[in-house]
């Protein structure tokens, strides 16, 4: 199988931006709002946490997919980039992670 990268789902996701919502969830999610892939976003949050305190693994899998995707879903609702978030992600690793956590603005 063929790497599968975070990048091909943000692609994925603006390719099915530009469907109908009738042949796309994707499509759907955004028609219905931030709020609304929001909602989605957390419950799915929750199903993943109860699967690792549940120590089920194939669940935390699939739940941890669901949870990437909808993040994906969300963030393209507010016109933030996976690119934009990674140069956080990338900022923040030039310190440890106390470092960097008491550097932040309250």
């Amino acid at each position: 199988m063929a790497r599968f990268s975070l990048e091909d789902l943000e692609q994925i996701i603006a390719d099915r931006e530009k469907s109908t919502s009738e042949t796309s969830y994707t499509k759907s999610l955004l028609l219905a709002g931030t709020e609304r892939i929001a909602k989605k976003f957390g419950e799915e949050a929750v199903e993943a946490v109860i699967a690792a305190v549940q120590g089920d693994v194939e669940g935390l899998r699939q739940e941890g997919a669901d949870v990437l995707f909808h993040f994906l879903v969300l963030v393209k609702s507010r016109n933030i980039s996976l690119e934009s978030i990674l140069l956080v992600l990338a900022a923040r690793t030039a310190q440890s992670g106390i470092a960097e956590k008491k550097s932040r603005k309250k």
